[in-house]
């Protein structure tokens, strides 16, 4: 399975822009955006005009990276999206914000969207009742998730709940972090995806 394996402080100073994704370590001190908040290499603290296309590119690249996906994943989502009927960024958008992972994570579940892929990968996660091993799932309304029992007892999820315990998961969800359960309870909006992303860049990027 490809995956990510740049440090990931690289991606945020190349967005200029926070990704969080790094958990914890993105709201202290120790984050090396806040201490170079600037691309990576020699040329990364000068100045440059960016095009429209170095724009649209570099919102592509942002989102991408942020949820954690491949180039052809990525694609992938924005041409389902684009088949679906309603507006296309916010179809697209929302078909990343129901990928099971990204819901572990709004749920409170986990600290960074690589923990929560890694919890269902490993099958520490139920669906409905049954075990969802597979970060890509598409989330309907209804759908029912939680941490098993045996994984909820663990030490990890214990340190994510104490550290979680003042979490407001997003209106689509409901999550108890006690029972460490929750359902999908209505698709997301628009508004409900707080990320600073101007998705219509990225139709404009993939409509070239």
């Amino acid at each position: 399975m490809a995956r990510y394996t740049e440090a990931k402080c690289k991606h945020c100073r190349r967005e200029s822009e926070k990704l969080y994704l790094k958990g914890d370590r993105c709201f202290s001190d120790k984050c090396a955006f806040e201490r170079r908040p600037y691309a990576p290499g020699e040329q990364g603290e000068s100045r440059r005009g960016d095009s429209e296309y170095a724009n649209q590119l570099r919102e592509k690249q942002k989102v991408r990276k942020m949820y954690r996906l491949m180039e052809n994943q990525f694609h992938n989502y924005f041409k389902k999206a684009e088949r679906q009927r309603g507006v296309t960024g916010t179809n697209f958008l929302r078909l990343l914000e129901t990928r099971l992972d990204n819901v572990v994570l709004r749920a409170g579940f986990a600290l960074s969207r690589d923990q929560a892929r890694q919890f269902v990968n490993h099958g520490h996660v139920l669906v409905n009742g049954r075990k969802a091993d597979i970060p890509s799932r598409e989330m309907k309304e209804g759908d029912e998730f939680s941490i098993k029992d045996s994984s909820r007892k663990k030490e990890f999820f214990k340190q994510i709940k104490d550290k979680n315990s003042e979490y407001t998961p997003p209106e689509w969800l409901s999550a108890d972090m006690e029972k460490a359960e929750g359902t999908v309870i209505r698709m997301p909006e628009r508004e409900d995806i707080e990320h600073p992303i101007n998705e219509q860049l990225i139709v404009e990027y993939y409509s070239l």
